[in-house]
């Protein structure tokens, strides 16, 4: 079984101490967020990159065609553009490529209220157990005016299939949940698959690759962010299921 944490297990000055020799990039892709990607890319700033905690903000342009580059940029992110095409997964591979940091923290782009703890819960088990390689944040995502029913994908599509197909992974409350963060060495020994499969893709492989007592979760809370409309969840939701039904051996054409 994997370690538990909550966000308040870990203080930003402590982890600092903690931080030794280690340097932290903190990426976020984004298409079409420039409602919320400076308040986000501003609080890391102030609260965490100011004090020494991250040494970089990277938001990685997903091919928006609003204002999102603009809006990271003048907020203090150094701003790329996604290599490979569209998608969640070539975004985020961009990032890894495009940062420099021993532990990289991914983080979603669309997040409202902000805080910058998200951050810190995630590097907590980091900075502090050194046979921690992954760290996966959950929370509670209303929908709506109504609690803990957000994360439709989520609820009836990831965790079904992981509790058929991938047992060992059902204790993983946020499967598909994009804040997340590890070592460099560990991403870089899996891949990132295209579209939005890879946060499911990356939580088996991992897992498969050092095993899951080297998985940490963190309670983060909770997290409000842009539900999407039911259409622009059917192909999340095919990609998610390829994900893992191809991990469990079944041939799968999209």
């Amino acid at each position: 079984m994997s370690l538990s944490y909550v966000q308040s297990d870990f203080t930003a000055a402590d982890l600092l101490v903690a931080k030794g020799s280690a340097s932290v990039s903190v990426c976020l892709p984004a298409r079409n967020e420039e409602t919320t990607v400076r308040a986000i890319v501003r609080a890391i700033d102030r609260d965490l990159r100011q004090a020494g905690l991250v040494d970089e903000i990277v938001v990685v342009d997903d091919g928006s065609v609003d204002a999102t580059a603009g809006a990271a940029a003048s907020a203090g992110a150094r701003v790329v553009a996604s290599v490979g095409g569209p998608g969640k997964g070539q975004a985020m591979r961009t990032g890894l490529a495009e940062t420099s940091g021993s532990i990289v923290v991914f983080c979603d782009a669309d997040l409202y209220e902000f805080d910058s703890g998200f951050i810190v819960g995630l590097l907590g088990p980091l900075l502090t157990e050194p046979d921690v390689q992954f760290v996966k944040g959950f929370y509670r995502r209303p929908f709506g005016d109504r609690p803990d029913e957000g994360g439709r994908v989520t609820e009836l599509v990831a965790r079904p299939l992981l509790q058929l197909l991938c047992p060992q992974l059902a204790h993983i409350v946020q499967p598909l949940g994009g804040e997340y963060a590890g070592r460099r060495s560990t991403f870089e020994a899996v891949d990132f698959v295209d579209g939005y499969g890879v946060d499911v893709g990356l939580l088996i492989d991992i897992a498969r690759r050092f095993g899951i007592d080297h998985i940490a979760q963190v309670d983060l809370g909770v997290r409000l962010h842009r539900n999407r409309p039911l259409h622009q969840l059917v192909p999340q939701s095919k990609a998610v299921m390829a994900a893992v039904l191809e991990r469990a051996g079944v041939d799968v054409t999209l």
